[in-house]
C-alpha cells in the first residue's frame, strides 16, 4: 500500500466561457451562460438531466487530507498531517490544478474520494489539459493491475461510492446517506447545490471550508472501510480516528467550520 494517503474532494462552477463558446453566444453574462449550459444538456437529455458534462465544470476549490501510513504493533497505522485546501482564495483555477498534480507528482500517493471516478477525476483531467498542464506519473505509476485508472485496484484511487455498492452491484448511495447510517457527520449547513450561488456572490472562503468538511466525512468513512476490510486493527482505527478529533481540537480556534464539524462527530 502507498504511504502517502490523499483524500480529497472538489468543488466547480460551470465554466462561463466554455458554455459561450459551445452555444455560440458570446453575448451571455456568466449567470446567463451557466443557465443557458443547463437548458442545453436539459434538452440533449430530453427533459432528464440538466447536469453539465464533466469538461464544463470549473474548479473552484480542492481540499485534501494528507493521512500517512505507518507501521505499528498490530500492523499498519494512519496518521492524519494535515487537512487543507489548495492554494488561496485568490487563486486561479490553473494553479489549484498545478497544485494538486504536484502532489501525485512528488508523492504517488494512494487518492482516496467518493465519487471521484465518476466525477472528480475526469474534472479534473479535463482542466488540467484545458490548462495545457502535464502529469506523467499518473500515466508511468504502478503496473497494469494497479494504476491510477484501475477501476478494480484500490492501490492508487479508492472510490467509496465504487466500493462500497460493489462498482453497482448494489444501489449507489449518497456521501451523506452513509455517513447518516454509519453516525459520522455528513452535510452541515451547506450542500453542493448552494456552491454556484456561493461563487457568484464571491464566498469563496465559504466554498473552501464546506469543500474541507466533506473530505473529513469522506476521511471517517475511509477509516471505518479500513476496520472492516481489516487493513487496520481495532485500536489502530481508534487511534486514526482520535488523531483526527485532536487535530480539528488543535484547529478549531482559527477555523471555526472544523469546530462546527467537531462537534456534529459523536464521541
Amino acid at each position: 500500500m502507498r504511504r502517502d494517503v490523499i483524500v480529497f474532494d472538489i468543488e466547480t462552477v460551470v465554466d462561463a466561457d466554455a458554455a459561450r463558446r459551445l452555444l455560440h453566444l458570446p453575448e451571455l453574462t456568466d449567470s446567463e451562460a451557466r443557465d443557458a449550459l443547463s437548458d442545453y444538456f436539459l434538452e440533449k437529455t430530453d427533459g432528464r438531466n440538466d447536469f453539465p458534462r464533466q469538461p464544463f465544470h470549473q474548479i473552484v476549490a480542492i481540499s485534501y487530507g494528507h493521512l500517512i501510513r505507518e507501521p505499528g504493533e498490530q500492523g499498519q497505522e494512519l496518521i492524519i498531517r494535515q487537512l487543507a485546501s489548495g492554494g488561496t482564495k485568490e487563486s486561479s483555477e490553473k494553479d489549484l490544478l498545478d497544485g494538486f498534480l504536484q502532489l501525485i507528482e512528488t508523492r504517488a500517493p494512494q487518492l482516496v474520494s467518493f465519487n471521484g471516478r465518476g466525477f472528480d477525476v475526469p474534472v479534473l483531467k479535463y482542466r488540467a489539459m484545458a490548462h495545457d498542464l502535464s502529469c506523467p506519473r499518473w500515466f508511468s505509476e504502478g503496473d497494469k493491475w494497479n494504476n491510477y485508472d484501475t477501476r478494480y485496484s484500490p492501490t492508487y484511487h479508492c472510490d467509496l461510492l465504487e466500493v462500497l455498492s460493489d462498482f453497482g452491484a448494489s444501489a449507489r448511495c449518497s456521501m451523506d446517506e452513509v455517513a447518516a447510517a454509519l453516525n459520522l457527520p455528513g452535510k452541515l449547513d451547506t450542500s453542493g447545490g448552494e456552491v454556484r450561488e456561493m461563487f457568484e456572490s464571491g464566498q469563496i472562503e465559504a466554498i473552501r471550508n464546506y469543500c474541507e468538511t466533506d473530505v473529513l466525512s469522506t476521511m471517517l468513512i475511509f477509516l471505518r472501510h479500513q476496520l472492516f476490510s481489516g487493513a487496520l486493527s481495532t485500536g489502530a482505527y481508534q487511534r486514526a480516528s482520535l488523531g483526527i478529533r485532536h487535530y480539528l481540537e488543535g484547529e478549531c480556534g482559527e477555523r471555526p467550520h472544523l469546530n462546527e464539524y467537531l462537534q456534529a462527530w459523536p464521541e
